[in-house]
């Protein structure tokens, strides 16, 4: 987690990204994209919805290679947002996938995609950003997340 005012928020993700040297960078959330984008730092794939806190915004203003869209409602994971998160980081390039519905689960997507030592960033809202290095351990939290997700909705 990483707190504090935002240009001291996004100079500590600066410098987190320039020690770690990822495979990868991904964004997941409008406002997170938008801050790393106006602060210089480089992305390969952003996962936005054009909503904060699910009320409609400008879009966000990127320079992307290319766009992938997928529907995804409130509170769940589509095979459709799977397959364009799995394509999106298989680009070459800086990629954009605009969801049609919500985004926020997508970062548990990202993680579980994303190749070994990617970084995932997303805002956790009104306390600052998560940074998720991609190792095997943060892959398996996210699958018994999305495994007990599963089991719920068949409950």
């Amino acid at each position: 987690m990483i707190d504090g005012p935002l240009e001291k928020t996004m100079k500590r993700l600066k410098e987190l990204i320039e020690k770690e040297k990822p495979s990868t960078v991904i964004s997941v959330g409008d406002i997170v994209s938008r801050n790393m984008i106006e602060y210089g730092i480089s992305l390969n794939v952003l996962i936005v919805d054009n909503k904060v806190m699910r009320k409609p915004i400008q879009p966000i203003t990127v320079d992307a290679d290319q766009t992938l869209y997928a529907k995804n409602p409130p509170g769940a994971i589509t095979d459709e947002a799977w397959a364009a998160i799995r394509s999106a980081i298989e680009q070459k390039g800086k990629t954009r996938v605009m969801v049609d519905g919500e985004e926020d689960l997508l970062a548990l997507v990202a993680v579980l995609s994303a190749p070994e030592h990617a970084l995932v960033v997303y805002g956790q809202p009104h306390v600052g950003i998560v940074v998720v290095k991609v190792t095997e351990e943060t892959r398996e939290n996210m699958r018994r997340i999305v495994d007990a997700m599963e089991e719920s909705s068949k409950s």
